[in-house]
């Protein structure tokens, strides 16, 4: 086959891609192929391009008995690792093998995270079960008559019990917002008196913490399609992660404002905005802050009865509500967190992207 004709084929291929001759040099290479392993690759043997043991053996074997064959191919862009899937097929109507690159790296990267969560959700039960062990043992041992121990003993187990109970239940709310992540929600709710009643049954935690709330509201009613009880879980959150980490004595404030265009969604949009008074979050914390189970100061979040998962959960329903979610801090200046909502029902066309 004419180099031209191998070159035509080459550059349909959607991936990288190369063919290796029986001279096991390189042939031929698409425009894909030259970004991803250099432009003067054509010519050279394949050993000098595809240095790693692996790939190697995987291209002798295919130019030896003609079989399909698959290996790993690792690179690195500056700044990630990329991981490629490479495929050997014999082509004889090219006269020797092509290879071609398919980027999984998104696929180990999901892997990864599977991994890292069992992990994490592994740790965040062992503690509180490993405490509860030990004490039954107790219980059931020295302190077996001893009233005051006994009592003592068993708070610490319901506060470790609780701890274990919130944690299953924000991981079954967690894997119910997924799944529900891509039906966007059209039932109209009344996001004033939304409000309105979670400061209300946050009230005694103010009180308790001597946390003041100041509204401000618009007059009259502010409506959006969602979904009511996932929005109430969404303002739930924020507002008492700012009673607890914003410190005692303090205030919290909650605005809601309406724009016919708000930059953020380029449509009109409702936004809450959740502040406190505390000591702030450091600057480098704040892009992590919604992934599961991280905490900007862990002591101090399962001090309060934190599960780590709760602003993972809130991402996941303003993004199944097709909103954005802002967080503002600096150290000793408080946080700002800000919900921004459409208050238009989905178009047809975004749904059926949905």
């Amino acid at each position: 086959m004419a180099t031209a004709q191998i070159s035509d084929i080459l550059a349909a291929v959607p991936l990288p891609a190369i063919v290796i001759d029986t001279n096991q040099r390189i042939a031929e290479a698409n425009a894909d192929a030259l970004t991803l392993l250099g432009q003067g690759i054509v010519g050279r043997h394949f050993t000098a391009i595809l240095r790693r043991p692996e790939m190697i053996d995987t291209i002798e074997g295919a130019l030896a008995d003609r079989r399909p064959r698959k290996a790993e191919y690792q690179t690195n862009d500056g700044a990630h690792d990329i991981i490629y899937e490479v495929t050997c097929r014999a082509v004889e109507a090219l006269g020797g093998i092509m290879l071609s690159f398919q980027d999984t790296t998104h696929l180990h990267q999901a892997g990864q995270m599977r991994r890292d969560f069992v992990a994490n959700v592994s740790h965040e039960l062992r503690t509180p079960l490993t405490a509860l062990m030990g004490f039954i043992e107790t219980l059931r041992g020295a302190a077996s008559k001893d009233e005051a121990a006994r009592e003592r003993f068993l708070a610490i187990m319901d506060a470790e019990a609780s701890r274990m109970n919130r944690l299953v239940g924000d991981l079954l709310s967690l894997s119910r917002v997924e799944s529900e992540e891509r039906v966007r929600p059209r039932e109209p709710v009344n996001l004033t008196g939304l409000l309105t009643s979670v400061l209300n049954s946050l009230r005694p935690l103010g009180e308790t913490a001597n946390v003041a709330f100041v509204k401000n509201f618009p007059e009259g009613e502010v409506t959006l399609p969602g979904d009511a009880d996932q929005l109430r879980q969404v303002f739930t959150n924020l507002i008492e992660n700012a009673i607890k980490y914003g410190g005692t004595g303090g205030r919290v404030t909650v605005a809601l404002s309406v724009a016919e265009r708000d930059p953020a969604l380029r449509a009109p949009a409702a936004r809450v905005q959740v502040t406190d008074q505390g000591p702030g979050i450091d600057p480098r914390h704040l892009p992590r802050l919604t992934e599961r189970f991280y905490r900007a100061d862990s002591h101090r979040s399962r001090q309060l009865g934190g599960t780590g998962l709760g602003l993972a959960i809130v991402k996941h329903i303003v993004n199944r509500h097709r909103g954005r979610l802002r967080v503002e801090s600096e150290l000793g200046k408080g946080a700002s967190f800000t919900v921004i909502l459409p208050t238009s029902a989905p178009a047809q066309a975004d749904e059926q992207q949905a």
